[in-house]
């Protein structure tokens, strides 16, 4: 079974440009708590290494690429983000990496929660045990 769940965001496109609208609960399949981006990642710098014990996100790269990873502690997958009417569904209890960053890339990212440091599991061991005593 796929890890990966896409979403797709309609594309209001017309001769000025596009637009893509994220709206909570209809394009992003949460309410919206947080939202942030990384830019200017050196393209040999990895980010991510770490998991949420409740938190979802939605990360679309809005310019440029990476290549992700997601890992459920059965699965892991590998792929590319690279189209900005496209997002990645990043459910909780999901160990999540971010490598090859493109030197355009802008990585958006909307969280179902606040930031809160005691919802992070930042060490791999520690998830897959986790994910196994919660199966």
């Amino acid at each position: 079974m796929s890890l990966l769940q896409f979403v797709n965001f309609p594309n209001l496109c017309d001769d000025r440009g596009s637009l893509v609208a994220l709206e909570a609960n209809k394009t992003v399949p949460f309410d919206i708590k947080r939202v942030y981006y990384i830019f200017g990642t050196q393209k040999d710098v990895a980010r991510g290494y770490h998991a949420h014990i409740n938190l979802k996100q939605v990360a679309v790269c809005v310019t440029g690429k990476c290549r992700m990873i997601l890992d459920n502690g059965h699965n892991r997958e590998s792929f590319w983000l690279d189209n900005a009417t496209q997002g990645v569904l990043i459910e909780d209890l999901t160990w999540r990496e971010m490598h090859d960053f493109s030197d355009d890339c802008v990585l958006l990212v909307l969280a179902s929660e606040h930031y809160d440091e005691t919802d992070y599991i930042r060490n791999y061991e520690e998830f897959v045990r986790v994910v196994k005593s919660d199966s």
